[in-house]
Parts: C-alpha cells; structure tokens; sequence
C-alpha cells in the first residue's frame, strides 16, 4: 500500500485496489460455484470412488474460495468474511463465469465441465504464481499444484469414456458439445483486468487461450472425440447474468444460514 500523499498516486492506488477486489471475487466466487455444484454428487457418483473424488475436488475449491474471498474482503475495504460472501448475496450478485454453475447432467457432462475448468485453472494459478504481491503469489502457487490433479482427474475420464463402449464415447461427446459454449468466457478481459494487467498487479487470462486450447484438443483428440466448434459464447456471469438453473443452486448454498442466521457451529 502506497504512503504517497500525492492524490493522483492515491486515486490511482485505490482503483487497483477496487478492481482487484472484483477480480479476486470472481474467482472466489467460479471456486465456490464450481465446488457447490459437485457436491451435488456425493452419495449420487457411479461409484463410491467417484463420490470420494469429486467431494476431495470440491473440498479443495471451497478452500480456494475461503482463501480468495477473505482477500477481496480486505482489498476492497470492507473486511467482509468469507461467509459474508457466499450467504448474505442475491444470485445477481455472484460473478463467477457461467461454466461453473451449469447443472451436473449426466457424469459425461460434469466430466466435461472439469476438463475445462481445470485445464483454465492451471495455467491461470500457474501465471499468478509470478505475480509481485507474495501473498496471492503463494496462492497461485498453491492453487496450481491441487488444482493439476483435478485436471488429471478430468482427463482420465475422458480418455476412459471416450475410448470405453460406444455409449460412453457418444455421451462423452455430447458432453463436450454441452460445455464449449460456456469456455470462452473463462478468458475474457474487460476493464477491470485491462487496469490490473496495466498495473502489473495480475496476469490475463486471454493469452492462455491458445496453451488451453492445445491442452484441451490433446487430451479430446487421444480419446477419440472431437473438439467442439459452437456457433455461439454464452456470456454474462461475471456482470451477474445467470442460468435459470442458478437461482436453486444458491437457495440451496444459503439454506442453513438463512435458516439460522447468525448461527455458530
């Protein structure tokens, strides 16, 4: 934080500042989605190695959101918690990316869901990793090496659909097809991130799109599938523009707080 009483020093500051909550919010909050959606999976995954691994991943994204969320409290000011954050927002308030909160559907569809999101986590925590402030540097650093075995994890199971029987190549597939619309939105860069990355504060998504793209169509290619090529981007989530199946997603986040407002456990 700057000393300078200099108030072109100081206004600038606090717009880092303010623009660094936001981005330290999304990503909190595409951790903290991604992590309630496949918590919908335990007691429901193929087998109970499945439920075992998907509530580990989920654990680890919430954990990512507690770490992320706390920060963008402090930066913006606020000192709001972690709970703040995640009990006491309408859904329009949430600003994660679409692809995070798009409905488990069948086990293909969510393992498609992760093989995007994970291969994006990676490169992203791994660019965060050199980033000058050591405190989200160390998370970046943190991040990347849980989240590369969620990618490992995603890319196993396509392989072994897609390679499997002919149904479990043709659900794989579909699976695929559902996702890639939501993909682009993980590399947008609007204002916020363009004074960031002028700042020096953080790095960009949008030039790891074509290493996630090189990733991503190796892994869909050894499997025998196709990389999708959708005629549309859905867009709109990190302005709080959401899916229709959002809504109960968050009532369901939320219940035993609102329930119990003010509750210690």
């Amino acid at each position: 934080m700057t000393t300078s009483t200099d108030p072109a020093v100081v206004a600038d500051t606090g717009r880092v500042d303010a623009h660094l909550a936001v981005h330290l919010l999304r990503l909190g909050d595409d951790a903290l989605v991604l992590g309630q959606r496949l918590c919908q999976w335990i007691t429901r995954a193929p087998a109970i190695e499945e439920d075992m691994a998907l509530s580990n991943i989920a654990l680890d994204l919430i954990g990512h959101a507690r770490t992320l969320l706390t920060l963008s409290g402090r930066v913006d000011g606020t000192d709001r918690g972690e709970d703040d954050f995640a009990f006491a927002r309408s859904d329009r308030e949430f600003t994660n990316a679409l692809l995070t909160e798009l409905p488990n559907g069948d086990f293909a569809v969510t393992v498609a869901r992760q093989l995007a999101y994970s291969h994006y986590a990676v490169l992203y925590y791994e660019a965060l990793a050199g980033c000058a402030d050591p405190q989200l540097a160390g998370f970046g650093e943190r991040a990347a090496r849980e989240v590369a075995f969620h990618r490992m994890h995603a890319d196993n199971w396509t392989l072994r659909l897609g390679l499997g029987t002919p149904e479990s190549a043709r659900r794989m597939q579909q699976g695929l097809e559902r996702v890639w619309p939501y993909t682009a939105e993980l590399f947008d860069e609007d204002d916020v991130l363009r004074h960031l990355v002028a700042a020096g504060t953080v790095p960009s998504p949008a030039p790891l799109r074509p290493e996630w793209e090189r990733r991503v169509a190796g892994v869909v290619t050894r499997a025998g599938l196709t990389v999708p090529a959708p005629a549309w981007q859905a867009r709109g989530g990190r302005a709080g523009l959401h899916t229709e199946e959002f809504g109960p997603l968050i009532a369901e986040l939320q219940s035993v707080h609102r329930q119990f407002p003010g509750g210690r456990w």
